[in-house]
Protein backbone atom coordinates (compact mmCIF):
# COMPACT_ATOMS: atom_id res chain seq x y z
CA UNK A 1 0.00 0.00 0.00
CA UNK A 2 2.83 2.40 0.88
CA UNK A 3 4.61 1.39 -2.33
CA UNK A 4 1.51 2.17 -4.39
CA UNK A 5 1.00 5.49 -2.62
CA UNK A 6 4.62 6.47 -3.23
CA UNK A 7 4.32 5.41 -6.87
CA UNK A 8 1.30 7.63 -7.45
CA UNK A 9 2.86 10.55 -5.55
CA UNK A 10 6.14 10.41 -7.43
CA UNK A 11 4.62 9.83 -10.87
CA UNK A 12 2.15 12.69 -10.62
CA UNK A 13 4.41 14.96 -8.57
CA UNK A 14 6.99 15.06 -11.36
CA UNK A 15 4.38 16.56 -13.70
CA UNK A 16 4.62 19.74 -11.64
CA UNK A 17 7.66 20.48 -13.80
CA UNK A 18 5.34 20.75 -16.80
CA UNK A 19 3.12 23.17 -14.92
CA UNK A 20 6.06 25.35 -13.91
CA UNK A 21 7.27 25.57 -17.51
CA UNK A 22 3.78 26.17 -18.88
CA UNK A 23 2.97 28.86 -16.31
CA UNK A 24 6.22 30.70 -16.94
CA UNK A 25 5.66 30.45 -20.69
CA UNK A 26 2.13 31.79 -20.21
CA UNK A 27 3.33 35.00 -18.60
CA UNK A 28 3.29 34.24 -14.87
CA UNK A 29 6.34 35.20 -12.87
CA UNK A 30 8.20 32.86 -10.51
CA UNK A 31 6.33 33.96 -7.38
CA UNK A 32 2.88 33.68 -8.97
CA UNK A 33 3.67 30.23 -10.33
CA UNK A 34 4.94 28.88 -7.00
CA UNK A 35 2.09 30.41 -4.98
CA UNK A 36 -0.45 28.73 -7.27
CA UNK A 37 1.07 25.32 -6.55
CA UNK A 38 1.39 25.99 -2.83
CA UNK A 39 -2.13 27.29 -2.25
CA UNK A 40 -4.27 25.83 -5.05
CA UNK A 41 -2.58 22.41 -5.34
CA UNK A 42 -4.89 20.83 -7.86
CA UNK A 43 -3.18 20.29 -11.18
CA UNK A 44 -6.18 20.31 -13.53
CA UNK A 45 -7.40 23.65 -12.15
CA UNK A 46 -3.92 25.15 -12.31
CA UNK A 47 -3.40 24.11 -15.92
CA UNK A 48 -6.89 25.36 -16.84
CA UNK A 49 -6.20 28.76 -15.30
CA UNK A 50 -2.79 29.16 -16.91
CA UNK A 51 -4.00 27.86 -20.27
CA UNK A 52 -6.94 30.28 -20.37
CA UNK A 53 -4.74 33.23 -19.42
CA UNK A 54 -2.11 32.31 -21.99
CA UNK A 55 -4.81 32.14 -24.67
CA UNK A 56 -5.86 35.69 -23.84
CA UNK A 57 -8.93 34.80 -21.82
CA UNK A 58 -10.56 37.09 -19.29
CA UNK A 59 -8.98 36.55 -15.83
CA UNK A 60 -12.40 36.14 -14.20
CA UNK A 61 -13.51 33.58 -16.78
CA UNK A 62 -10.22 31.71 -16.40
CA UNK A 63 -10.61 31.72 -12.60
CA UNK A 64 -14.22 30.52 -12.88
CA UNK A 65 -13.20 27.59 -15.08
CA UNK A 66 -10.43 26.64 -12.66
CA UNK A 67 -12.82 26.95 -9.72
CA UNK A 68 -15.45 24.65 -11.20
CA UNK A 69 -12.81 22.07 -12.03
CA UNK A 70 -11.70 22.21 -8.40
CA UNK A 71 -15.25 21.79 -7.05
CA UNK A 72 -14.98 18.04 -7.65
CA UNK A 73 -12.57 17.88 -4.72
CA UNK A 74 -15.39 18.92 -2.40
CA UNK A 75 -17.31 15.78 -3.38
CA UNK A 76 -14.20 13.69 -2.75
CA UNK A 77 -14.05 15.30 0.67
CA UNK A 78 -17.57 14.22 1.55
CA UNK A 79 -16.63 10.59 0.96
CA UNK A 80 -13.17 10.79 2.50
CA UNK A 81 -14.52 12.37 5.67
CA UNK A 82 -16.38 9.10 6.31
CA UNK A 83 -13.55 6.82 5.24
CA UNK A 84 -10.74 8.59 7.12
CA UNK A 85 -12.73 9.92 10.09
CA UNK A 86 -9.89 12.29 11.03
CA UNK A 87 -9.92 14.38 14.23
CA UNK A 88 -11.52 17.80 13.80
CA UNK A 89 -8.25 19.61 14.46
CA UNK A 90 -6.58 17.83 11.53
CA UNK A 91 -9.36 18.17 8.97
CA UNK A 92 -8.61 21.74 7.78
CA UNK A 93 -5.02 20.71 6.99
CA UNK A 94 -6.03 17.41 5.41
CA UNK A 95 -8.60 19.17 3.22
CA UNK A 96 -5.77 20.81 1.29
CA UNK A 97 -4.62 17.36 0.17
CA UNK A 98 -8.03 16.19 -1.03
CA UNK A 99 -7.37 15.71 -4.75
CA UNK A 100 -7.85 13.01 -7.37
CA UNK A 101 -4.78 10.99 -6.45
CA UNK A 102 -5.25 10.93 -2.66
CA UNK A 103 -8.92 10.06 -3.10
CA UNK A 104 -8.15 7.16 -5.44
CA UNK A 105 -5.46 5.69 -3.17
CA UNK A 106 -7.49 6.12 0.04
CA UNK A 107 -10.73 4.67 -1.31
CA UNK A 108 -8.89 1.62 -2.64
CA UNK A 109 -7.76 0.54 0.85
CA UNK A 110 -9.60 -2.17 2.81
CA UNK A 111 -9.29 -0.62 6.29
CA UNK A 112 -9.46 2.84 7.84
CA UNK A 113 -5.86 2.62 9.06
CA UNK A 114 -4.65 1.71 5.57
CA UNK A 115 -6.73 4.51 4.06
CA UNK A 116 -5.20 7.05 6.44
CA UNK A 117 -1.68 5.87 5.65
CA UNK A 118 -2.38 5.88 1.91
CA UNK A 119 -3.85 9.39 2.09
CA UNK A 120 -0.92 10.74 4.12
CA UNK A 121 1.84 9.13 2.05
CA UNK A 122 0.28 10.11 -1.26
CA UNK A 123 -0.55 13.65 -0.14
CA UNK A 124 2.83 14.38 1.42
CA UNK A 125 4.84 12.90 -1.46
CA UNK A 126 2.78 14.62 -4.09
CA UNK A 127 2.69 18.01 -2.34
CA UNK A 128 6.45 18.15 -1.81
CA UNK A 129 7.35 16.94 -5.31
CA UNK A 130 4.69 19.03 -7.08
CA UNK A 131 5.92 22.25 -5.49
CA UNK A 132 9.58 21.39 -5.94
CA UNK A 133 9.18 20.50 -9.61
CA UNK A 134 6.99 23.57 -10.15
CA UNK A 135 9.88 25.72 -8.93
CA UNK A 136 12.39 23.86 -11.12
CA UNK A 137 10.11 24.11 -14.16
CA UNK A 138 9.58 27.84 -13.71
CA UNK A 139 13.31 28.42 -13.29
CA UNK A 140 14.18 26.34 -16.33
CA UNK A 141 11.46 27.65 -18.64
CA UNK A 142 13.84 29.98 -20.50
CA UNK A 143 16.28 27.17 -21.19
CA UNK A 144 13.54 24.86 -22.53
CA UNK A 145 12.10 27.43 -24.90
CA UNK A 146 8.76 26.91 -26.63
CA UNK A 147 6.60 24.75 -24.36
CA UNK A 148 4.14 23.98 -27.17
CA UNK A 149 6.93 22.28 -29.13
CA UNK A 150 7.62 19.93 -26.20
CA UNK A 151 3.95 19.21 -25.54
CA UNK A 152 4.40 19.67 -21.79
CA UNK A 153 0.95 21.22 -21.46
CA UNK A 154 -0.51 17.77 -22.17
CA UNK A 155 1.24 16.07 -19.23
CA UNK A 156 -1.31 16.88 -16.52
CA UNK A 157 -4.41 16.14 -18.65
CA UNK A 158 -2.84 12.82 -19.65
CA UNK A 159 -2.28 11.88 -16.00
CA UNK A 160 -5.83 12.94 -15.11
CA UNK A 161 -7.30 10.84 -17.92
CA UNK A 162 -5.20 7.85 -16.86
CA UNK A 163 -6.69 8.09 -13.37
CA UNK A 164 -10.23 8.72 -14.63
CA UNK A 165 -10.49 6.04 -17.32
CA UNK A 166 -10.56 2.98 -14.99
CA UNK A 167 -13.36 4.61 -12.97
CA UNK A 168 -15.72 4.82 -15.98
CA UNK A 169 -17.45 1.49 -15.47
CA UNK A 170 -21.08 2.10 -16.44
CA UNK A 171 -22.60 3.17 -19.72
CA UNK A 172 -23.86 6.41 -18.16
CA UNK A 173 -20.39 7.30 -16.86
CA UNK A 174 -18.78 6.66 -20.25
CA UNK A 175 -21.50 8.65 -22.00
CA UNK A 176 -21.02 11.52 -19.57
CA UNK A 177 -17.27 11.61 -20.14
CA UNK A 178 -17.65 11.36 -23.93
CA UNK A 179 -20.27 14.11 -24.13
CA UNK A 180 -18.18 16.40 -21.91
CA UNK A 181 -15.19 15.92 -24.21
CA UNK A 182 -17.30 16.65 -27.30
CA UNK A 183 -18.74 19.80 -25.74
CA UNK A 184 -15.35 21.04 -24.59
CA UNK A 185 -13.60 20.43 -27.89
CA UNK A 186 -16.53 21.49 -30.06
CA UNK A 187 -16.97 24.82 -28.30
CA UNK A 188 -13.24 25.53 -28.07
CA UNK A 189 -13.05 27.53 -31.33
CA UNK A 190 -16.37 29.29 -30.70
CA UNK A 191 -16.14 30.55 -27.11
CA UNK A 192 -13.56 32.57 -25.17
CA UNK A 193 -10.78 30.69 -23.39
CA UNK A 194 -12.00 29.05 -20.19
CA UNK A 195 -15.69 29.02 -21.13
CA UNK A 196 -15.68 25.60 -22.90
CA UNK A 197 -14.58 24.01 -19.62
CA UNK A 198 -17.65 25.45 -17.91
CA UNK A 199 -19.93 24.43 -20.79
CA UNK A 200 -18.68 20.84 -20.62
CA UNK A 201 -20.36 20.54 -17.22
CA UNK A 202 -23.72 20.64 -19.05
CA UNK A 203 -23.08 17.02 -20.00
CA UNK A 204 -23.97 15.90 -16.48
CA UNK A 205 -27.66 16.98 -16.37
CA UNK A 206 -28.19 15.79 -19.97
CA UNK A 207 -26.90 12.28 -19.28
CA UNK A 208 -28.72 12.06 -15.94
CA UNK A 209 -31.98 13.09 -17.60
CA UNK A 210 -31.63 10.56 -20.43
CA UNK A 211 -30.63 7.80 -17.99
CA UNK A 212 -33.64 8.56 -15.82
CA UNK A 213 -35.98 8.40 -18.80
CA UNK A 214 -34.58 5.03 -19.90
CA UNK A 215 -34.68 3.40 -16.45
CA UNK A 216 -37.80 1.20 -16.23
CA UNK A 217 -40.14 1.81 -13.33
CA UNK A 218 -40.47 -0.96 -10.77
CA UNK A 219 -43.78 -2.86 -11.20
CA UNK A 220 -46.41 -2.40 -8.54
CA UNK A 221 -46.67 -5.21 -6.03
CA UNK A 222 -49.90 -7.30 -6.03
CA UNK A 223 -52.52 -5.77 -3.83
CA UNK A 224 -50.77 -2.44 -3.73
CA UNK A 225 -53.13 0.51 -4.07
CA UNK A 226 -52.14 3.06 -6.66
CA UNK A 227 -53.09 6.63 -5.92
CA UNK A 228 -55.42 8.15 -8.53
Amino acid sequence: MVRDALGVGVAVGLSGFAFGVTAAGGGLDLLQTCVLSLLVFTGASQFALVGALAAGGNPFTAAAGAFFLGVRNAFYGLRLSQVLALPRAVRPLAAHWVIDETAVVSLAQPTRRAARIGFTVTGLTLYVLWNLTTLLGALGADAIGDTDAWGLDAAAPAVFLALLAPMLRTTAERALAGLAVLLGLGLLPLLPAGVPVLAAALAAPVVLYVSGRRTPRAPDRPGRRVAP
